[in-house]
């Protein structure tokens, strides 16, 4: 045993062995304090036969003091070497064959580049241990599965790779990304011009058993001159390898060449390490710590010198903090800033320290860093329940300490409405109950479980649907019908009518004439005073304020300010959540506004996801996720409320609602009823599952493997510009941090809504973005029935008030198919080809009892021609009112128009009003079918429920 000299104040011992040339990888911590080197103690510990021998690898964890090290023996040359033990002043190393081992250890704090990827034992003992895997445990006595594992996977090799360079093989190398485990990219060395590249390279993750995790192994041509060439991608589902079991893999990429990619998984539980996560069985919420990071002033050199600092831990949801000492402090100053984390992540701190002088010893001796190099320290390896002491110089200390982390949820995960919402149906029912029976002229009060849910849904179409929805409510409250509702929902301009009513706290039980008078007001007006120089400044200094708040700007907080300096006298203050007023007591109906989320890169067929506002909540109808109206706009974490932005004045959500500018080629092609699949040959990546060797055993929520093979570089272009969009309502994303659940495409309520063409992509769904990009839903299907057809809101009834330009029946045709492709109970809404060309003014469609009774308006000028009223007709001089060209698609109507004559306002307003008047009896039909299905339903299954007081 050879003694080397003493570094940084203890021992380095190397032991002379007649072995091929090994290198140990040590696990980089922030440089040693004083403190640090009195209690650090010198490992000894043989580490026997050659490692690399062993025919499983070998790797171990060595602990001590809380402080943990990472020793991996992997093959190196010597200047490889040099450059992982920089700190160490001197090593015995003979190029070539040469006899050293480093077996005895001391806890040396070394900086060492950021882009290694070893991983620490997250266990703190006070003794020393060393875990090898040699041996799989029995099949028969299975323990039960934990919810932490470590994952070991090792890269192999390839055989028969393809090439992407012309003159030569490929230079390749793997990258590994796993996002539930580390936000972080690891990857092999690359090995040059190869065409059966060899790696034998191992990585380590620590992973959450409960969550979906899928490890990406991307093979990539690393280029000297232009961007790394990503040749192709395979997903590999986790959930395949059971815990205990290693797995060899070949994966073939392309059986004809027979290109194969050769990978190997061990599986381990970490017994004694849990997670309290929450779940709806869609998005898991992990555990969140919250560290601490001080930073202390001492001994100032110079009275003028600022030292600034900057601190970063990726995946954290700040990522980065800067802190700065100013010269004036005193001695003992301390700045403090924090991260928040997901703890079992394995996370580093990233430290950016000012230039100066530090000790890294216990003699007086300092080293200068260069001020731009990162230290980093992996907080896994600490004890981080009392202050810890990670840097000392001579002007300042930084320490870290665990303090106390988020608790509760500010995210509700749950499908079911929220107890507001319930709260407001049981009010509600009380008003319908009494509602049905004036109107249906019962002999009897209906009870609460014979009281149907009857909603009223809209479609889209500028200021004509703002307008013709006006008059269909007012025909509503008319019939005495308006109070029967317990649901309205809106989207694009119908939201601008839903939005002015609700101002009023009691709108439903008062005449609609009033609003309408005054909306009227504003729809005849030349709009051209809303680009007067006074409300340009009005609209510069309410968008620096917006974004002073915190929030983001797009153009469409400016749509926002527009459409309320053109419907209101003076900018509305109110916000959605303001709205709670208008509903507390069940004295309105519910409103719902929709929208749509949509992804960079794709579509609006390819990737959309409902997205709904109420003024309780706002929440996704896919992954059953709610914040409250309040909060939406603010940033989240892992569902913790992480900081609070004033809530947004209902005319920006107006904006976003009715977001006209966000079209882009790809949604025209589709909306012109051509198909995409031409354009998509040229934009999609090519995707396809492939087989494992061996094939592994199948379970229910498994998914297959996955190809991906990425298009050139002219076909990426061509798809951003058929799929840009030029404008998109941005908000942070209240997801960030969710991960989806193992078993996330088997529920029930996740299928109903998923229709992107990433849904079996967990890595690329939304939760890892940091904003949502909403865009108008009628962009896809031009309805907003979506919200109403939760299963929990058990809708009896729906009048479904079509006011779209062009096709009647195209959003009803569109709907009914989407709703049969995911199973939604809906009517079949087949229509003869008579009806289709001379369009009646009402249907009504029902069928099964698991779907709702829809009566259908479509927008149609029918008998009101010659009718000014039911069963009132027209004199010769009123024939002219009559006559109401709603099917032009320009004009006097036209989706673009903001401004209307008063007699086309009228006409238009007259026709909708009569249209429901005219079809009272269908609509009286609708609701008696209702209340008779509700009566037979409770007689079959459920015994006397008490009468509604």
């Amino acid at each position: 045993m050879a003694e080397g000299r003493d570094v940084m104040g203890a021992k380095t011992q190397i032991k002379k062995r007649e072995e091929k040339l090994q290198t140990v990888f040590l696990n980089y911590l922030p440089l040693p304090t004083r403190a640090n080197l009195h209690t650090a103690a010198v490992i000894h510990s043989e580490l026997g036969e050659n490692p690399c021998s062993c025919a499983s690898g070998w790797r171990s964890w060595w602990e001590l003091e809380g402080h943990c090290l990472d020793v991996q023996i992997t093959p190196l040359d010597a200047a490889k070497m040099q450059e992982w033990i920089l700190g160490v002043e001197k090593v015995i190393v003979d190029v070539g064959t040469v006899d050293c081992w480093i077996s005895s250890l001391v806890s040396l704090l070394v900086p060492c580049p950021e882009d290694c990827f070893i991983r620490a034992n997250p266990h703190r003992k006070t003794e020393i241990k060393r875990r090898n895997h040699q041996s799989l445990p029995s099949t028969e006595d299975e323990p039960e599965v934990p919810q932490m594992c470590w994952l070991t996977v090792k890269i192999i090799g390839m055989r028969n790779l393809r090439k992407a360079d012309v003159l030569s093989q490929t230079d390749c190398y793997v990258k590994l990304w796993l996002p539930t485990a580390s936000c972080q990219e690891a990857r092999t060395r690359t090995v040059c011009n190869s065409r059966n590249p060899v790696w034998n390279e191992t990585f380590f993750f620590m992973i959450q058993s409960e969550v979906k995790n899928i490890l990406e192994l991307s093979v990539c041509d690393e280029d000297s001159l232009t961007p790394d060439d990503q040749l192709l991608t395979v997903r590999f589902d986790v959930a395949k390898v059971q815990p205990g079991e290693k797995v060899h893999l070949n994966f073939e990429l392309d059986p004809e060449n027979q290109e194969e990619l050769e990978v190997e998984f061990l599986l381990d539980n970490i017994p004694g390490v849990s997670e309290n996560i929450i779940t709806n069985g869609v998005l898991v919420s992990r555990e969140v710590s919250c560290l601490g990071v001080h930073v202390n002033g001492m001994k100032i050199k110079s009275p003028y010198t600022r030292r600034d600092f900057t601190f970063t831990m990726k995946g954290s949801y700040e990522e980065t903090q800067d802190v700065s000492i100013s010269p004036r402090c005193r001695w003992g100053t301390s700045e403090t800033t924090m991260f928040h984390y997901m703890k079992h992540s394995q996370p580093r701190l990233h430290m950016k320290l000012p230039k100066e002088h530090f000790f890294c010893g216990c003699s007086s001796a300092g080293k200068e860093i260069n001020a731009n190099h990162s230290l980093a320290v992996p907080l896994h390896s600490l004890d981080l329940g009392k202050k810890v002491t990670v840097m000392k110089s001579e002007s300042y200390e930084v320490s870290v300490k665990e303090e106390e982390s988020c608790k509760n949820l500010d995210l509700r995960l749950g499908f079911d409405l929220c107890a507001e919402e319930q709260d407001f149906i049981c009010k509600r029912k009380k008003v319908v109950a009494a509602a049905l029976k004036n109107v249906l002229h019962l002999d009897e009060d209906l009870q609460e479980d014979e009281v149907p849910v009857v909603a009223v849904m809209t479609t889209a179409g500028g200021v004509r649907s703002m307008t013709a929805m006006f008059g269909s409510l007012l025909a509503l409250q008319d019939l005495g019908v308006l109070d029967c509702v317990s649901y309205i929902s809106g989207l694009s301009a119908t939201t601008w009518t839903m939005a002015k009513l609700y101002e009023d706290a009691n709108w439903s039980q008062k005449d609609l004439r009033g609003p309408i008078g005054d909306i009227k007001e504003h729809v005849i007006k030349n709009k051209m005073h809303c680009f007067s120089l006074g409300h340009m400044k009005y609209y510069e200094k309410e968008l620096c304020e917006r974004k002073q708040e915190g929030h983001k700007l797009s153009f469409t907080d400016l749509w926002g300010l527009f459409i309320d300096c053109m419907l209101h006298h003076q900018g509305s203050t109110q916000k959605l959540s303001d709205q709670q007023l208008a509903v507390n007591q069940g004295q309105n109906p519910l409103p719902i506004y929709l929208s749509l989320n949509v992804k960079d890169d794709y579509s609006t067929l390819d990737f959309k996801e409902w997205v709904e506002f109420t003024p309780y909540e706002v929440g996704f109808l896919k992954y059953g996720a709610f914040v409250r109206s309040e909060d939406f706009g603010s940033e989240f974490y892992m569902g913790h409320l992480m900081k609070k932005f004033p809530e947004s004045r209902i005319c920006f959500l107006e904006g976003t609602w009715s977001n006209i500018f966000s079209q882009n080629f790809m949604d025209a092609v589709y909306l012109s009823g051509h198909s995409e699949d031409f354009w998509h040959r040229w934009t999609r990546d090519t995707e396809y599952d492939i087989e494992e060797d061996p094939s592994l055993p199948k379970k229910p929520h498994e998914q297959a493997t996955c190809l991906s093979v990425p298009r050139g570089y002219l076909s990426s272009t061509l798809r951003e510009m058929m799929t840009g969009r030029p404008v998109v309502s941005t908000y942070h994303n209240f997801l960030k941090g969710l991960q989806l659940h193992n078993k996330y495409l088997e529920n029930e309520r996740f299928c109903m809504w998923k229709d992107t063409v990433l849904d079996s992509s967990p890595n690329q769904l939304n939760e890892r973005d940091d904003y949502l990009k909403l865009v108008d839903t009628a962009f896809f299907i031009n309805t907003s029935c979506p919200p109403i057809l939760r299963p929990e809101r058990k809708a009896d009834v729906i009048l479904h008030l079509n006011y779209s330009g062009g096709s009647q029946t195209l959003p009803l045709d569109l709907f009914s198919e989407y709703c049969l492709e995911h199973g939604i109970p809906f009517p079949s809404t087949e229509l003869s080809q008579e009806d289709r060309e001379h369009l009646k003014e009402c249907y009504v469609f029902e069928d099964s009892l698991e779907a709702p009774v829809l009566a259908y308006f479509p927008l149609v000028c029918d008998t009101f021609q010659k009718y000014k009223a039911p069963n009132v007709e027209r004199s010769p001089s009123e024939m002219e009112e009559g006559r109401v060209d709603v099917s032009n698609c320009i004009a006097p109507y036209g989706t673009g128009l903001l401004t209307y004559s008063e007699e086309n306002f009228n006409k238009l307003l007259n026709l909708c009003s009569y249209n429901i008047l005219n079809n009272k009896h269908l609509i009286l039909q609708a609701l008696r079918t209702a209340v008779e299905r509700k009566k037979r339903l409770k007689n079959c299954s459920s015994p006397q429920s008490c009468k509604l007081s």
